[in-house]
């Protein structure tokens, strides 16, 4: 039977090239999958290694616990921060080189050559304090050297490249807002590719200085890093033994411990790998439907192939083959089958992960992981490949080998089996799934208040009501095969009498195998038809909200959104000679509602926000009142949320650090105290050295106590500077309650009683509304500002027009997702269709024959192919769109108080889905057309 497996898959090889195509699609998406993770897994690793590559790092002794009470994960943890104080300790231990607490800004911005922000694709811009003195290992030094002044930076070569900087040149940095211009005084190279994250070097003393303008704490810190070598990293066994000499050196009192940097590295690699998780099963996702697809082209051409066989197989059962027997030379068809394509997949995916490598380099992302997969990757997608063959392959293996002898050499064909009742099965399904999106619309639209609704939340009931949706339609597509293709075949019915009918009546004959290579097409269409009027709703909320809302004439926003709008800006714009209303929005981060169940956004305004520049609609109280009474204006949702009403009292808290002028002042006159008495001992030993005659001893002593003095004198006065932090409350009454989703998700109080909470480096302006003065010239304004913010470089005007555009970049972004997942899904729909067509050609052989014996055209043929095809396309399509569209009306409503407030239907992509499905069926329908057309006649008649 192996033998006869062998020569019936040599024979049908022709056939089994739909299947290997889908075997192969399917398998490529899923090595893919997790050759993608284990590339991003090793990248990760790989900059771990080189980005956190300490021999030992010191950090709390205490694990932190969750507000829950649970734990953090051992990969995740967090643990008590530890002071700077106890570095003298650790540098004292035998075998430390240096210890140092290194401090990184992630809100700065470099300029280029031209002056230009410098930004990546989603990469950081980190500035990392290191020096001579505190090194980082794995820098190498193509050119120049570390900063040796505030006023210089070093920086990554990538980094270089782009902005065209070299060492010498001056460089601008913007921090917080302001522009500092350093020195670039070298350039390095690390080990591992940075995923085209911006790199700069700059001196400990700078990043110390700037982080506690910022109001950080830098007199305690997560880790202590600490080095053996500075050249050559220590072995395991090295690195604990030096772990246990500073654990037995480090005061009980500092709550600190040292663990190896091996361990540190492999947990925060772990937890890096785990964020990014979720890639993989977006991959999968492509995988699962290539491999849905393909089963069912698997299950059709082996169909076709048993039904050509079928005499054969009734031979092989007539001189005492066992039904077994059939079954496995069928299977060992498909065993091959499946090794094949799967063999092709394996290499599909890997050559997709090498052009995934190389654009993402080209797109300023360059990763150094490696995208080979592994031989378990290549197991799991053989295996997978060969699984999804045999279970496509069972059930025509099944009627090989179960066929009676004496119906198997007539070639009788069953019937197909009634589908009413799996209509109503599938029906029942959609109704369940229905049911459970309507909960989620009446959830938030606010209709019903039941509490075990809410703690279900709106993801369970969408994804519940999602996944009975498209199950159900699946299983009921059969039952209404035969009334959509009546009323899709009226047309083609009308237009061509003759083959519009036929084909109206061939769609009907096998309507399970019709719905099954529908399903792939409508899984596709209703995932990117849900999206799309997601997305869709989202741009016409956006510009609505913009329009209907905001009656700025100009809105100041900055380049990067870490990066805040500085105070001299605001300032600036607002002394610029025409503006009129105007409104920086500042954020609180700092500001918690302590009362509040949820963590709630705190934000100060003026009132000119609220009166002139996007005036509130629909409010409770008066906002605008509220703000200038010192009272506070929350958004509907928050009020909604934690029950609040005009008249309650919310509890505002901020914890603000700040430099401690007068311990500063004490660590300052302490340290010259020390300086003076050490100078002064060693100037009574060189008299007393003097005195006794020993002329070059006292000049030695003398000479160590200048040095004393000068090191003193060009001692860093940062490194005195000493935080306090101070918690300052404020109880804020609620004077009005708004409506307006532009408001709908915030607190927001005066700049006044914000100054009351918080300090005024800690209220980050992230845009600014300008409104020309009443007959001012609006054109001429818009010039004005630009030239105003010119100096602040990272600082944009934007008209109305551009500031809708920059919000919907990121949907436009997320449109070309929408129509890389259309394009998938309709190459795997091309290949079911032919498939399904081909096989509907192979059992109609005689029919097709017997209608051009008598005087059928071949266009006629081939027309009636055609209409069979697009309405089989098209009915999978417009199943998709009903669903994908119900489905994004229902996140639409469940995110409205998000912003979402507008639905729209993208009426001209559904249209051109329908037209694109149109395409696919003729297209489809020209192979199997083809091979109808192309045996002769007679034979066809007599194939039978």
């Amino acid at each position: 039977m192996f033998r006869i497996g062998l020569r019936d898959t040599k024979a049908h090889f022709r056939r089994f090239i739909m299947s290997i195509i889908a075997i192969a699609l399917g398998v490529a998406f899923v090595v893919g999958s997790f050759c993608f993770r284990e590339m991003l897994n090793d990248q990760v690793a790989q900059m771990m290694g080189s980005n956190s590559d300490a021999d030992v790092y010191v950090r709390g002794a205490t694990e932190q616990k969750k507000e829950n009470g649970g734990s953090v994960t051992s990969y995740n943890s967090t643990y008590n921060e530890i002071s700077t104080s106890i570095i003298p300790d650790i540098e004292n231990v035998d075998g430390v080189t240096n210890a140092d607490a290194t401090m990184q800004l992630g809100n700065a911005v470099l300029l280029d050559h031209n002056g230009d922000a410098l930004t990546t694709v989603g990469a950081p811009t980190l500035v990392i304090g290191v020096d001579q003195d505190d090194p980082w290992r794995s820098a190498h030094f193509v050119s120049g050297e570390y900063p040796q002044t505030d006023d210089e930076i070093a920086l990554l070569e990538d980094t270089a490249d782009k902005a065209e900087l070299k060492t010498g040149d001056t460089a601008k940095l913007i921090v917080d807002g302001e522009a500092r211009e350093m020195t670039v005084s070298g350039i390095f190279t690390s080990p591992s590719t940075q995923l085209g994250a911006i790199l700069i070097l700059a001196r400990p003393s700078f990043v110390q200085h700037v982080l506690q303008e910022e109001g950080e704490d830098t007199s305690s810190i997560q880790f202590i890093g600490v080095y053996g070598s500075k050249t050559t990293p220590l072995d395991e066994e090295a690195q604990q033994q030096l772990a246990n000499r500073i654990n037995k050196a480090l005061p009980k009192s500092a709550d600190a411990h040292a663990v190896t940097g091996d361990s540190v590295r492999d947990d925060a690699t772990k937890s890096i790998q785990d964020q990014l998780g979720f890639i993989q099963p977006l991959i999968l996702i492509f995988a699962a439907i290539a491999l849905f697809v393909g089963a069912f082209i698997i299950a059709n051409t082996f169909t076709m192939i048993v039904r050509e066989s079928m005499r054969g197989y009734a031979l092989l059962r007539s001189v005492g083959a066992s039904p077994a027997q059939v079954f496995a030379s069928v299977l060992i068809q498909a065993v091959i089958l499946g090794i094949v394509g799967s063999g092709i997949g394996v290499l599909l995916g890997w050559g997709l992960l090498e052009l995934i490598a190389k654009g993402m380099t080209q797109s300023g992302m360059p990763l150094s992981g490696s995208p080979a997969p592994s031989a378990t990757d290549v197991i799991i997608g053989v295996i997978v490949g060969v699984v999804v063959t045999i279970i496509g392959a069972t059930l025509p293996a099944k009627t090989a080998a179960t066929a009676p002898p004496i119906q198997a050499m007539n070639e009788t064909v069953n019937p197909e089996k009634p589908v009413k009742a799996r209509g109503w099965i599938g029906i029942a399904m959609v109704a369940v799934g229905a049911a459970f999106w309507v909960l989620c619309y009446l959830d938030a639209a606010k209709t019903v208040d039941w509490q075990w609704l809410k703690d279900l939340g709106s993801g369970w009931t969408l994804g519940f009501g999602a996944g009975f949706v498209i199950i159900g339609a699946i299983v009921c597509a059969p039952a209404f095969v035969a009334p959509a293709a009546k009323v899709l075949g009226w047309i083609p019915s009308k237009v061509f009498p003759v083959t519009g009918k036929l084909a109206t009546r061939n769609i009907s004959r096998a309507k399970r195998r019709t719905a099954n290579t529908a399903a792939a097409l409508f899984i596709g269409v209703a995932i990117v038809s849900c999206l799309g009027v997601v997305a869709s709703s989202m741009k016409t909320s956006v510009s609505n909200l913009v329009d209907n809302n905001v009656n700025a004439d100009y809105v100041a926003m900055t380049a990067s959104m870490t990066q805040p709008i500085s105070t001299k800006a605001v300032d600036a714009i607002e002394d610029t000679k025409g503006v009129g209303a105007s409104s920086a929005v500042y954020m609180l981060p700092t500001v918690k509602a302590t009362n509040a169940e949820k963590d709630v956004m705190t934000a100060a305004i003026k009132t000119d926000l609220l009166t002139e520049l996007a005036p509130v609609g629909q409010q409770d109280g008066d906002a605008a009142k509220a703000i200038d009474d010192g009272e506070a204006a929350v958004g509907r949702t928050i009020a909604d949320d934690e029950h609040w009403k005009v008249g309650d009292v919310i509890d505002l808290e901020s914890e603000n650090t700040s430099v401690d002028e007068e311990a500063t002042k004490q660590a300052s006159e302490a340290y010259q105290k020390q300086v003076e008495s050490q100078a002064t001992a060693l100037q009574r030993e060189a008299q007393q050295l003097a005195a006794s005659g020993d002329i070059s001893g006292a000049q030695a002593k003398a000479k160590e106590a200048e040095d004393v003095v000068k090191q003193a004198q060009n001692a860093d006065p940062k490194q005195f500077v000493k935080m306090k932090t101070e918690t300052k409350k404020e109880q804020v009454r609620i004077g009005a309650i708004i409506d307006d989703s532009l408001y709908a998700d915030s607190i927001f109080v005066s700049v006044p009683t914000a100054e009351k909470i918080t300090s005024e480096d800690m209220m980050m302006v992230t845009q600014m509304y300008v409104q020309a003065k009443p007959g001012a010239d609006v054109e001429q304004l818009g010039k004005d500002l630009k030239k105003t913010v010119k100096p602040f470089y990272t600082v944009s005007v934007l008209t109305r027009d551009e500031f809708k555009s920059s919000m919907s970049s990121m949907i436009n972004s997320m449109l070309a997702i929408i129509y890389a997942l259309l394009a998938l899904s309709i190459v795997i729909a091309i290949f079911g269709i032919v498939n399904t067509l081909a096989l509907n050609v192979s059992e109609r052989t005689k029919e097709i024959g017997l209608l051009r014996a008598i005087g059928t055209s071949n266009g006629q043929v081939r027309g009636m192919l055609a209409i069979e095809a697009v309405i089989l396309s098209v009915f999978g399509t417009i199943v998709g769109i009903v669903v994908g569209v119900a489905a994004g009306v229902v996140i639409r409503a469940a995110y409205e108080s998000q912003g979402m407030t507008t639905l729209t239907i993208p009426w001209d992509q559904l249209v051109l889905f329908l037209i694109v499905a149109i395409l696919v069926g003729l297209v489809a329908s020209i192979s199997p057309a083809r091979r109808a057309l192309k045996q002769p006649v007679l034979d066809a008649v007599a194939s039978e």
